[in-house]
């Protein structure tokens, strides 16, 4: 029984950085974080600025120190690699610590190794923030989708690849030019390597094929290719036929066998996967009885992946709580009464389609009545005109409904509009 839950953290980087702030918010998301302690925090040089505040002497060189540690019960592996990470992770494990670590390349060439120490240590692994980063895709698939027989996995799970070849096809401009642009933004490394050769794609479809299938999936084996040789010319027959090109991971179970491979691969434009546009990263399962479901989201960035590094670590601290038979990550709590907010409250954006007898001044008429009523137009505009009388499509900002209401209310008595129709209100997604 651990009543708190006291965790040592290899890395401070980016993901360590965003992990470590939400650990130690004042006012954390879910109460059992308010339980959790960091009590070392490894890093390669002390001297270095940080962005997160830390206690006195929690900073520390000696990452051999923490795994040792006997009073830290959790290792949390970000600094990436294969080694030190490896050997620190089993050395965590054979002291009994458990781990939640981000580092996909170590869980795909030595995942067995360690699952096997921490199944003879009792310890868990977690490792949501290997694959995806904040997507929640690897406690689906051993959770949730567990009773499915899963016929494949296809997924754009590398960020880089996916904006360059998002760039390639909006402006029609060639690889090199865009990874050059790509490098000074920051969304491609020096090096791009694992990321344009498609190796960063297929060490997360290797863990991902290992969880679904139930077979353990070598990486070595993963057939790979990467967006090299994808060129603008290519991304525009393939759009004259039809098609998007993306880099997809994929991982199947027909007839045949199983096939785990990563390459470029043109998808119908009403593919789910088709529209998956820019940095972000999508997961398309199948299987049986469920079907189709997507999962969609940031598949990299501190706060994406240190979100599914903390959920890691609270759900081993829900799992070590106590002796409660019912998980309090699972269970659903008893709730206060949630008082809602009142339609007329609600603040969106809107469309109305309006018909009226066409004459000069009706768009000025109308654009004035809306002002009135603090209601602002992203855009007003007529689209039809039949039988003397004109169709009219509004489209606003982000705006209070009850304001919203009133005007409309109001522009039947308007001066210069006759025979007003509003056959059409609907909602629009909220501006951000």
């Amino acid at each position: 029984m651990v009543e708190s839950l006291k965790v040592g953290l290899l890395g401070l980087g980016t993901v360590g950085t965003a992990t470590a702030e939400s650990l130690l918010s004042p006012n954390p998301a879910h109460a059992l974080l308010k339980e959790i302690t960091i009590s070392k925090v490894g890093v390669n040089s002390l001297d270095k600025p940080r962005g997160v505040q830390l206690s006195a002497g929690v900073l520390t060189t000696d990452l051999e120190g923490i795994v040792s540690d006997p009073d830290i019960d959790l290792v949390v592996e970000l600094i990436g690699g294969l080694e030190p990470a490896r050997s620190l992770i089993l050395k965590a494990i054979a002291n009994g610590k458990h781990i939640v670590t981000a580092n996909k390349a170590v869980i795909s060439r030595y995942g067995e190794e360690i699952y096997q120490a921490a199944e003879q240590a009792g310890v868990y692994v977690l490792i949501e923030a290997a694959v995806a980063g904040g997507i929640p895709i690897i406690r689906p698939l051993q959770q949730a989708l567990s009773v499915n027989r899963i016929d494949s996995i296809l997924g754009i799970i590398n960020g880089t690849t996916n904006y360059i070849l998002t760039k390639m096809a909006a402006e029609g401009t060639d690889f090199a030019e865009v990874l050059a642009e790509a490098q000074q933004l920051g969304y491609a490394e020096a090096d791009p390597s694992a990321d344009v050769d498609g190796y960063d794609a297929a060490d997360k479809i290797a863990i991902l094929a290992t969880l679904a299938f139930g077979e353990q999936v070598n990486l070595e084996d993963v057939s790979c290719d990467g967006i090299r040789q994808v060129s603008a010319v290519d991304i525009q027959y393939a759009e004259r036929l039809g098609f998007e090109i993306k880099l997809l991971a994929i991982a199947q179970r027909d007839e045949t066998g199983l096939q785990v491979r990563v390459h470029p691969t043109l998808l119908p434009k009403n593919h789910p996967l088709a529209t998956i546009d820019g940095v972000n990263n999508a997961i398309l399962v199948e299987g049986d009885p469920i079907g189709q479901v997507m999962f969609y989201g940031p598949g990299a960035g501190g706060g994406a992946t240190g979100s599914a590094v903390v959920s890691d670590i609270m759900n081993i601290a829900a799992m070590l709580k106590s002796s409660q038979q019912v998980n309090p990550l699972i269970k659903i709590p008893q709730h206060p009464r949630s008082q809602l907010v009142p339609i007329q409250k609600l603040v969106t954006r809107f469309y109305a389609r309006l018909i009226c007898v066409d004459r000069p001044g009706v768009i000025g008429n109308l654009g004035t009545c809306f002002g009135k009523h603090d209601v602002s137009l992203e855009s007003i505009v007529q689209i039809d005109f039949n039988n003397g009388l004109a169709e009219i499509v509004v489209v606003t900002h982000n705006v209070e409904e009850e304001k919203f209401r009133k005007a409309l209310e109001e522009i039947p008595h308007l001066k210069g509009i006759d025979q007003i129709q509003i056959p059409s209100v609907l909602r629009v997604l909220r501006e951000a």
